[in-house]
């Protein structure tokens, strides 16, 4: 890439316009064409003493400073930073290409590698803040992005004002607007829903499994409550590892569904992106294991990559298929247990410390895991079991809400062909 593309040619449909129009605009002129400089002009006033430091995401748009979970070395002079109004659209000239912009909620002050675009009259920041998430906007400003390499691409002002777009008057970008936040506050809430769900969940992990140590929960089951201690034992009493590896490039083997490690989401264990063993081009030997077994990565325990599966296949060497070895354990207990509070916490302390934290297969089994009678394991796991389904549900809620934005925002703008015209 060497710069903005300033040959562009013509199109030559002459009235962009959406697919999709809100009634009250149905009889309204098609969307008009400007350049950039004719939407917005770049403010370059210094940041004020006071004012919150800001970050642009490509996810969340902008972000407080203050809200990161990391440290930052912010530059706190003010006379470093640049000032954004509330209603400016500020934008990561480094990451323009892949969405890094959004709508300034407040006065504050940003880092000065950024650029400030203030709204002309008639210009609703908001609808051009979805504008450029679009696909084909994200193309454009590629393309028109200075730089060799990807990580090099700068969206510099002068550029920016050259790049030619389609945009409704400004009611009806207000409205488009209006619709699109609407969603995006219903996904919100939906994700909020979700969030609650899952601290439910956690908190009452943390009830049902004893702590490291202990032999009794602090909350039991109804049903359950007189009857007696839990037994603590060892792994290596309860459970078998898979040893003795297949190779993957043979039949039946190449058939099978491969399972790695990045194949595990994380505390959730769904099992995601699945290929077969000659799909995923594998070589080296690889585990084999049956709906019998939880598959449990034991490279870097923190991430709790705990899976199910409920099918046979083959694994990386850098997953565990474990399954129970003894009556007293059942297999929906031993997917909770690995994925307890106390069991992370102990395979963090005992991973071996290297590059890549890992626990190995004697410390795995070293545990002592605290576990009621059979029956008591499956009414907890049942518990657990409906609070995942519950988890699931609305998880696939969400990705329908979001899948549905998508769409709608491919209705209420024009085509590729049209928007940058």
């Amino acid at each position: 890439m060497t710069g903005p593309n300033s040959s562009k040619s013509d199109n030559t449909i002459n009235n962009p316009t959406a697919k999709l129009r809100f009634p009250e605009f149905l009889g309204s002129s098609p969307w008009s064409r400007k350049v950039g400089g004719e939407l917005f002009t770049n403010r370059k006033e210094v940041g004020e003493e006071g004012l919150p430091i800001y970050s642009v995401t490509v996810n969340d748009g902008m972000v407080p400073r203050a809200s990161f979970d990391r440290d930052f070395y912010d530059i706190a002079d003010s006379a470093c930073n640049r000032k954004a109004y509330k209603g400016d659209i500020v934008y990561n000239m480094m990451r323009m290409w892949q969405g890094a912009q959004g709508v300034a909620p407040e006065d504050c002050m940003v880092s000065p590698a950024y650029v400030v675009l203030k709204p002309r009259k008639e210009v609703c920041a908001e609808f051009f803040a979805y504008f450029f998430k679009l696909p084909q906007s994200l193309q454009v400003l590629t393309a028109t992005s200075r730089g060799l390499t990807k990580d090099r691409l700068r969206l510099y002002f002068d550029d920016f004002a050259r790049m030619r777009m389609s945009a409704p008057d400004h009611n009806e970008q207000r409205r488009i607007a209006s619709c699109l936040a609407s969603m995006d506050e219903l996904i919100l809430a939906e994700g909020q829903k979700l969030d609650a769900l899952k601290d439910h969940k956690k908190g009452l992990m943390q009830q049902l499994f004893p702590r490291e140590g202990e032999t009794l929960p602090r909350l039991r089951l109804p049903e359950f409550q007189n009857a007696g201690d839990w037994e603590r034992k060892p792994l290596a009493e309860l459970v078998e590892v898979a040893s003795g590896q297949v190779d993957p490039k043979e039949e039946p083997y190449c058939r099978l569904l491969h399972v790695g490690g990045e194949n595990i989401e994380s505390r959730t264990g769904d099992l995601q992106n699945l290929k077969s063993a000659r799909e995923d081009a594998v070589i080296s030997g690889k585990y084999l294991f049956d709906e019998t077994y939880v598959l449990y990565s034991k490279i870097r325990p923190a991430l709790n990559k705990v899976a199910v599966p409920t099918f046979s296949g083959v694994c990386s060497a850098d997953i565990y298929p474990i399954r129970p070895s003894s009556s007293e354990l059942i297999r929906a207990h031993l997917l909770y247990l690995l994925r307890s509070e106390s069991f992370v916490t102990y395979a963090v302390r005992n991973s071996e410390r290297g590059k890549i934290p890992k626990i190995n297969r004697e410390a795995l089994l070293a545990y002592f895991a605290s576990v009621p009678k059979p029956a008591e394991q499956q009414r907890i796991a049942a518990c657990l079991s409906s609070l995942d389904d519950l988890i699931a549900s609305q998880a696939n809620r969400i990705q329908a809400l979001r899948t549905h934005k998508q769409g709608l925002m491919q209705q209420l703008f024009p085509s590729p062909v049209n928007v940058f015209s």
